[in-house]
């Protein structure tokens, strides 16, 4: 009888990070060195970490381009509806650990670089994140484009490739410094720069009335040029492509003029163009008016939508390319995500119109037929509403365009309704009152067959209050699609301890197909998946801890609550309510310093906008109790607060497996939906929430009882809204809170310069929007129940399973397989594209 296999063997049996063959290795050995001679032209003598970063990367490309091409081969053949995802924001992060994980190379790649005698973790540090995204809205852009090539889709995503992404946060004295995140400063040897394809983009000149209709002249040009990244899908052979932009001035520009005799002046003056793809704004959830920003965005619609239309006429040798675009709308589908491509609708009516000499009515039907559109907030200082006068100067034919929509769009709704005039102005595309705006939203709805919310709660918000009117009018367009992460990198790479232990226990099919962790509750009460679930974590927990150490030289308590909060700072988001709770709980350990405590590191990390003072103050707030509760010897280890400096993609993959407590603390009815949230239940974190966003969904899948929820539902927040929030009436209510008040106001935490947190106590007490005060004793309870559990750590794990085994609707490949047959009429396939070295059987 055979020797039972060790956990060790028994893992690389079944392991969903690909099989070990001894040819492999020694293949992926022969393209490491050759790639570390020939394209970095170093030996192993000289040769850095980062050149064989550098090595490593251009060896696990060489195996994506067989099969890029080869995809790309397959859709220009098999001709099949494309799907166009329009985003100013790709949060991609690193590519290398993914890139290997869905060509099933990564234990290959393990092996090889392991008998190379280097260290593949340190390796994969040295990849740059590309911080192309805020948060959130980047970041979801990121997970579908990894579900549309799982999937099987012919998608694109198209966007800006920036020089300069998310800012680097640095906290200095307590303070967030922003440094310019130069991430192509060493080259990028994912993407693949393709000049042939750069198209021109029009700016300023004015419209003339001709016989042939308007035309849009003296236009200042700026080219765009394309870069391409590869999109791979788990082990399905499909690589799709992401095409970012980067704005190029023509060779003439500035020397056609008559001011030809600065010559040296107008090779400088190139710079103006190319600012328009320098640096990614770094506002979440706010709007602001720039005209850079306005050029950005009619950059990526205008280069995109020239190219959509090229790849539309183009169809295979020896048949006649597309002229007529009656069957547009059944080869190209366009999400926009949010309205920041709101500019491709008008841009698309007037190629149409102007260029291609449609009838208005047809191109508006084709028009229409092709877009739809994602919105991602509710927060009235996020709706983007760009001034009538800046269109004017940037895009004259466009604000006509805008204009004739609207006049059809308000005839059509006077004949429904002729009297009422409030209705018209409330359903306008302009905004009157002041300056003349556009309102973006009101644009995307009309031109769009489908408008979709993030979460059920944000979709029925959308629904029955901001976008009342028009759901009135036309119902059927408006659709929920509840947000999704994918399982490859928010699972399988992140967390391979408990991807491996799952597949032990069910199998590997759940990568593909996440539904099927509900199978996990048939071991909720299995004593030895309970004890594995529970090794995992902590685990993870010790990994992590010995990195913070490393990182922020704090010695923090591996055998306690990893609290975390980690998320973009903002007001709505209630980092607040979190900071009031620690400074709690630092207050009852004072009073009683031997009562039993249960011990937690509280983790918060974010960044906040450069321009956003309040969030800049929470950040000195969280880092000031910090420093307190941090150097207090009388608290000991019971508690730890850190603040997670730069929290990006690559620190989420690191924090996000040893969170044992996750907080989604928003303000019901604020947050969209939210991705963090889902992230942490895949990873085994249990969740403290309110009833906001897909907190709902989850606490439906879970059971409300497996989730710690508590504070105001959508309608007590209303309610509250109608009567009027007195924040005095908490704070002389609740004494925890008055104390954790006082001390702020008094400058506890602040001893050099009391009075510097006087912005947020006048927030908080006279104009707090988001109502912390009202949420924070059933907050403070919520925590107790919290506590109470984590001392029983089988009945903590056995929630967490429960949580594990609910998390099958929220995989973005579910997400993504409803956004294609009920938003873009295209179906999900398995079909496996046949690897580079099989033929093609059509």
């Amino acid at each position: 009888m055979a020797t039972p296999l060790t956990d060790q063997e028994k893992r690389k049996q079944i392991s969903i990070r690909g099989i070990v063959g001894v040819e492999n290795v020694a293949e992926l050995k022969k393209g490491f060195n050759r790639h570390l001679h020939f394209t970095l032209v170093k030996d192993r003598n000289i040769a850095t970490t980062r050149d064989y970063y550098f090595a490593l990367a251009h060896t696990v490309r060489d195996h994506l381009v067989g099969r890029w091409i080869r995809t790309q081969q397959f859709y220009y053949e098999a001709d099949p509806k494309r799907v166009y995802y329009l985003s100013l924001e790709f949060y991609m992060g690193r590519a290398l650990q993914n890139t290997m994980i869905n060509l099933g190379l990564q234990n290959a790649c393990d092996e090889a670089i392991y008998q190379l005698g280097l260290d593949m973790e340190e390796l994969e540090e040295v990849e740059e994140d590309a911080g192309l995204g805020n948060g959130g809205l980047g970041r979801l852009a990121a997970c579908f484009l990894d579900s549309m090539a799982t999937l099987g889709l012919a998608a694109y995503g198209y966007g800006i490739r920036y020089e300069y992404g998310i800012f680097n946060q640095k906290i200095r004295d307590g303070w967030q410094v922003e440094e310019a995140d130069d991430w192509l400063r060493h080259g990028n040897p994912w993407e693949k720069a393709r000049p042939e394809y750069m198209l021109p983009v029009h700016f300023y000149g004015h419209v003339e009335e001709t016989r042939d209709g308007p035309k849009w002249v003296n236009t200042q040009v700026v080219l765009a040029m394309p870069y391409d990244t590869p999109i791979p899908g788990y082990m399905n052979n499909t690589v799709n492509t992401m095409r970012l932009w980067s704005a190029r001035a023509p060779n003439d520009f500035n020397l056609k003029d008559f001011n030809v005799g600065d010559y040296i002046q107008a090779v400088l003056d190139r710079n103006l163009a190319e600012n328009i793809s320098r640096v990614l704004y770094p506002n979440d959830n706010f709007f602001e008016g720039k005209e850079l920003r306005l050029k950005q965005e009619y950059f990526v619609v205008a280069a995109t939508l020239q190219d959509i239309i090229r790849r539309y006429k183009t169809t295979k040798k020896g048949v006649p390319g597309r002229t007529c675009f009656e069957s547009f709308p059944d080869k190209v589908a366009i999400q926009l995500n949010d309205t920041h491509p709101a500019m491709a609708i008008p841009e698309l009516m007037r190629i149409f119109v102007d260029i291609e000499k449609l009838k208005w009515e047809t191109a508006w039907d084709l028009t229409r037929r092709t877009f739809a559109y994602t919105n991602h907030t509710i927060l009235p200082e996020a709706l983007e509403r760009w001034p009538v006068e800046l269109l004017e100067k940037l895009l004259p034919r466009h604000l006509q365009i805008i204009y004739q929509i609207n006049q059809a769009h308000l005839d059509k709704i006077a004949a429904l309704f002729p009297k009422d005039m409030d209705k018209l102005r409330r359903m306008s595309l302009i905004e009157e009152d002041g300056c003349k705006r556009v309102n973006m939203a009101h644009l995307c709805i009309v031109g769009s067959h489908a408008v979709n919310g993030v979460a059920e709660i944000h979709s029925n918000i959308i629904k029955t209050k901001i976008f009342k009117d028009f759901s009135d009018l036309e119902p059927g367009k408006f659709q929920n699609k509840t947000n999704g992460i994918t399982p490859r990198r928010w699972l399988l790479l992140c967390n391979p301890g408990l991807a491996e232990l799952i597949a032990e226990v069910i199998g590997e099919d759940y990568v593909k197909d996440l539904s099927q962790l509900k199978k996990l509750n048939d071991f909720v009460d299995d004593v030895a998946f309970i004890r594995d679930v529970s090794k995992v974590k902590q685990d993870n927990k010790l990994k992590f801890a010995q990195y913070l150490e490393k990182e922020y030289r704090v010695k923090i308590n591996p055998s306690s609550m990893f609290d975390v909060h980690v998320k973009r700072i903002h007001e709505y988001k209630r980092q607040l309510l979190n900071c009031l709770h620690i400074i709690a709980m630092y207050n009852r350990i004072r009073k009683n310093p031997s009562a039993p405590f249960v011990p937690r590191t509280v983790i918060i990390g974010g960044k906040a906008a450069p321009g956003y003072h309040m969030a800049k103050m929470i950040i000195k707030l969280i880092t000031s109790v910090a420093d307190v509760v941090n150097t207090d010897p009388v608290v000991g280890n019971k508690l730890k607060v850190i603040f997670l400096e730069n929290y990006r993609v690559s620190l989420a993959e690191k924090v996000i497996p040893a969170t044992d407590l996750s907080q989604q603390i928003s303000t019901a009815g604020t947050e969209a939906s939210g991705t963090g949230n889902m992230k942490f239940m895949l990873n085994g974190a249990l969740t403290i929430g309110t009833m906001d966003g897909a907190n709902v969904e989850m606490a439906e899948e879970a059971g409300e009882e497996n989730l710690f929820i508590f504070g105001m539902r959508v309608e007590d927040v209303a309610e509250m809204d109608k009567k009027g929030y007195d924040a005095m009436l908490y704070y002389k209510k609740i004494p925890e809170l008055k104390e954790v008040m006082d001390q702020i106001a008094s400058g506890f935490f602040s001893p050099k310069n009391p009075e510097l947190f006087k912005d947020l106590t006048n927030m908080l007490f006279k104009h707090d929007r988001f109502k912390v005060f009202a949420d924070f004793e059933d907050y403070l309870k919520s925590q107790e129940k919290v506590n109470n559990l984590f001392q029983n750590p089988v009945e903590w794990t056995k929630m967490v399973i429960k949580n594990i085994a609910a998390t099958g609707k929220f995989s973005s490949d579910r997400t993504i397989a409803e956004y294609a047959t009920e938003v873009w009429g295209v179906k999900p396939t398995d079909l496996k594209i046949p690897p580079p070295n099989e033929k093609i059987n059509q």
